[in-house]
């Protein structure tokens, strides 16, 4: 990299570099953002600052990243942050990064949930919840919820906690390590939930080395692998959930873009669960998969 100083001389600089190395989409808005984060400023300070010099530390830090991203490691893992529900969210290889997709789940329940009488308590379970990027929206916008996060990875469920404590809401959830394939977590009563919501690892084994290499060489394969037909989780959560939901609690699945229909098939053929609706994400495709308790 040729050695310029100014914040346009090094934006032209690694933009060029990440095309030459292969980045082929937001070149332009990546370098921004990076160099934002670092000098912890927004994108329009970069544009009118354009002819700041700036020192050598920054300018090696800022090089190292862009490096990064020129190897295929998300933006939002260099960042360290990505915003969901216009909320913000710490993120880490150790999570799944939150997508919009996602919010089309959260709307849902909170469309159905916000409405709530106040004196009335909404008990939530959110299985597999990550980064709790679901578990925290609904946190904060239904201001009677309790919440319990469920995950088998310690390591998500501490950026979880973190991400429950920036927004505010950590006393309104409690966080659960349990591994969802060996038995339903026994942290409440029969008959208690409002809502068990999941967005599972829903990717054949035999499909995640086919993703593209941001997904497959960086975020952590627990969250994708959704066993050898991507159902394995579904199935569990299927089973096993509806003593635990009232009479009426919704059950509410994020689904694969090819998915709604087995999703759907294995409520319907479990027998305990009525009224199965599937949502169409912004892109028109089936996204969620929702159904009552019987």
């Amino acid at each position: 990299m040729v050695m310029e100083t100014t914040i346009k001389a090094l934006l032209k600089e690694s933009i060029q570099y990440l095309k030459s190395n292969g980045v082929e989409n937001n070149t332009i808005l990546d370098a921004q953002l990076i160099l934002s984060h670092i000098l912890n400023v927004d994108r329009l300070y970069l544009t009118v600052h354009g002819d700041e010099t700036l020192n050598e530390e920054i300018i090696n830090q800022y090089r190292q990243l862009i490096k990064l991203r020129a190897t295929g490691m998300p933006l939002q893992y260099i960042v360290g942050r990505q915003e969901f529900m216009s909320l913000p969210f710490k993120v880490t290889t150790d999570v799944l990064i939150p997508r919009g997709d996602t919010e089309i789940l959260v709307e849902c329940i909170i469309k159905e949930y916000r409405k709530a009488k106040k004196h009335n308590q909404v008990s939530i379970m959110d299985i597999g919840t990550g980064s709790g990027c679901i578990a925290v929206s609904l946190a904060y916008y239904i201001s009677n919820s309790t919440v319990w996060a469920v995950d088998v990875s310690a390591k998500a469920l501490k950026i979880a906690q973190y991400n429950a404590e920036l927004n505010g809401v950590n006393r309104y959830i409690s966080f659960v390590q349990h591994d969802i394939l060996k038995s339903f977590p026994e942290v409440i009563a029969e008959n208690s939930l409002d809502v068990i919501v999941s967005n599972p690892p829903y990717i054949s084994t035999e499909v995640i080395g086919q993703l593209q290499k941001e997904v497959k060489d960086y975020e952590p394969q627990l969250a994708l692998d959704g066993g050898a037909d991507g159902l394995i989780f579904y199935r569990k959560i299927v089973d096993e959930a509806h003593p635990y939901l009232k009479s009426h609690g919704m059950l509410a699945f994020e689904v694969g873009h090819d998915q709604s229909d087995d999703v759907a098939e294995l409520i319907e053929s479990n027998g305990h669960y009525a009224n199965i609706e599937v949502v169409k994400d912004l892109a028109g495709i089936n996204r969620v998969v929702i159904a009552r308790n019987k």
